[in-house]
């Protein structure tokens, strides 16, 4: 079968021809109708992200999945050939948390392997390429609304940073009944995007106004909620300035900079809040596959562009060139 594999000491991707798998017990062996391309797989392909219980020197990619069972393991049992899933995007093994597509193989081939605990079935009428990027592209978003944020209705909201994560927060965030929505970005095309997507203000985190914006939006009050998909020192602090009393800060994308609170006099007189977040728990995507078949959320604008599974390599380049600003690429074996 084809499969993209990366070799971890050297960075390098290739499309190789390697065996088709054999499911060992308790797993089954999934024929893969789409694959989600994310920018944290781009991490890992130039190097700033490494695997940490990977035990060899290569890695299929690939942790936004679904296909159809292809073939049952020993002791699998209530799946049956044919059925359509999509995969967790990892998985606990004694304790200790495992990263599909870094830890062990994923989805950038024909065919891949899950533990059958990992599978969530999806219904006949979401398609592949949408189901597919909900583990992360969408449930890390779900997941630091609800969970992290635990974001109520008729709570001000704040989306710093409209990529891929942000344009999803913002149509979960007016899903959960946060009012008034307000994105940020510096970008006009990610602005007219958060829009789009349903928030109630878009703004330029450029704007020296963006402060005053924000609490004319809300009434005086400020954010209940603010979160940061940027990763960006400078938008922590500006998101900060933005909360209003008991006002928390999630924290979702990744730096390894440090948070700075200028005025540590206020936030803790206001009793304000910052808070981290990474991933999803499994009852997310389950929650997502539910909402998206019962026709509560529509992810057919999440999907960029669908790309042959050959084609891995480009679509990591136009990732990592953010051509066209996509939402999410999806390879299609």
């Amino acid at each position: 079968m084809l499969a993209a594999r990366l070799n971890v000491k050297t960075l390098t991707l290739s499309m190789d021809d390697v065996p088709i798998p054999e499911p060992g017990p308790g797993q089954v062996r999934v024929k893969v109708r789409a694959a989600g391309v994310c920018l944290s797989d781009v991490h890992l392909i130039d190097g700033s992200v490494r695997p940490l219980h990977l035990r060899q020197d290569e890695v299929t990619p690939g942790h936004e999945i679904a296909g159809t069972i292809d073939a049952l393991g020993p002791g699998v049992t209530g799946y049956s050939a044919g059925q359509r899933v999509a995969l967790q995007a990892g998985e606990e093994r004694g304790g200790v948390l495992y990263a599909r597509g870094g830890d062990y193989d994923g989805g950038w081939a024909e065919y891949t392997l899950a533990t059958a605990t990992t599978l969530v079935p999806i219904p006949a009428n979401l398609p592949f390429e949408q189901a597919a990027i909900i583990p992360d592209a969408v449930s890390t978003s779900w997941a630091a609304i609800t969970a992290t944020g635990q974001v109520r209705p008729a709570e001000a909201a704040g989306v710093w940073g409209v990529g891929g994560l942000g344009a999803h927060a913002v149509m979960l965030l007016r899903l959960a009944g946060a009012a008034p929505v307000i994105a940020v970005d510096p970008l006009p095309a990610a602005r007219v995007r958060a829009l789009d997507f349903g928030a109630d203000a878009a703004f330029d985190s450029a704007d020296p106004e963006l402060a005053a914006k924000v609490r004319h939006e809300t009434g005086g009050q400020g954010l209940a909620a603010a979160f940061d998909f940027a990763g960006v020192p400078a938008v922590q602090e500006q998101a900060i300035g933005c909360l209003g009393a008991a006002g928390r800060l999630v924290l979702v994308g990744i730096t390894g900079k440090p948070l700075k609170i200028s005025d540590s006099r206020t936030f803790g007189y206001l009793n304000q809040q910052v808070r981290g977040h990474y991933g999803s728990a499994p009852d997310h995507v389950t929650e997502l596959v539910m909402l998206a078949g019962r026709g509560r959320i529509s992810l057919a604008r999440s999907v960029s562009a669908v790309l042959p599974l050959s084609d891995a390599p480009k679509a990591v380049e136009r990732l990592r060139r953010k051509e066209g600003n996509p939402i999410r690429l999806v390879l299609q074996p």
